[in-house]
């Protein structure tokens, strides 16, 4: 555990969304919206936690709009690793649920 009470590959504390992590929502709504079916009238994302693996996996919540939200797990790998890439999802969230590991 380190001093902030992280626990090395365990999932950080949730942050307020940046343009980066907006970013990476962009990159992989195409792939979230094909293998969800879902056609999301907004993609903003909210908030996020980081978990380092080999590069970093961000879950994200994203508001998807109608009052909906969704997490999204995306993997940004290690520069020589390949490409951002959607890992998984849950739909059926909402704006006050926490960011868990899935």
């Amino acid at each position: 555990m380190d001093q902030k009470g992280n626990v090395p590959g365990g999932l950080g504390a949730e942050k307020p969304a940046t343009p980066e992590i907006q970013a990476l929502c962009d990159m992989v709504k195409c792939a979230f919206e094909q293998k969800s079916g879902t056609n999301a009238a907004e993609f903003k994302a909210i908030c996020y936690a980081s978990q380092v693996v080999a590069g970093t996996m961000y879950y994200v919540k994203v508001d998807i709009g109608g009052g909906q939200c969704c997490h999204l797990k995306i993997l940004q790998p290690l520069p020589t690793g390949g490409k951002v890439s959607l890992s998984d999802y849950q739909c059926g969230k909402k704006k006050e649920d926490p960011i868990c590991y899935f």
